[in-house]
């Protein structure tokens, strides 16, 4: 899994605009919670690149207020750990915690 890192919130313009030729997932991930390591342990062991999803690694602790801009752009509410999937410019799926699955994901595309 090749993850792209999310530093900026400019970065969030260019997703919206990736996803409207390929969907695209955000994964905020806080690296001192075990419940987000083991969440994004699932999503790297089960991932696939069939699915087309391009991936986007948000690192929570070194990015508090891009955290807080990224729930303010797709209108969710603020959770760690936490997937979105972004789509023709809007969060069509979003799940946190033991709830973040490979499969759901692809099952919203």
């Amino acid at each position: 899994m090749n993850w792209n890192k999310l530093t900026s919130d400019t970065q969030l313009d260019t997703i919206k605009e990736e996803s409207v030729t390929q969907p695209v997932l955000i994964f905020k991930h806080s690296t001192t919670c075990s419940i987000s390591a083991m969440a994004l342990s699932r999503m790297e062991r089960n991932w696939t690149d069939a699915a087309g999803i391009k991936p986007y690694y948000l690192d929570l602790l070194a990015n508090r207020s891009l955290s807080r801009a990224v729930a303010d752009a797709f209108e969710i509410e603020h959770q760690s750990p936490q997937v979105l999937l972004i789509h023709n410019g809007a969060c069509v799926y979003h799940n946190s915690h033991m709830a973040i699955s490979f499969q759901a994901l692809t099952q919203a595309v």
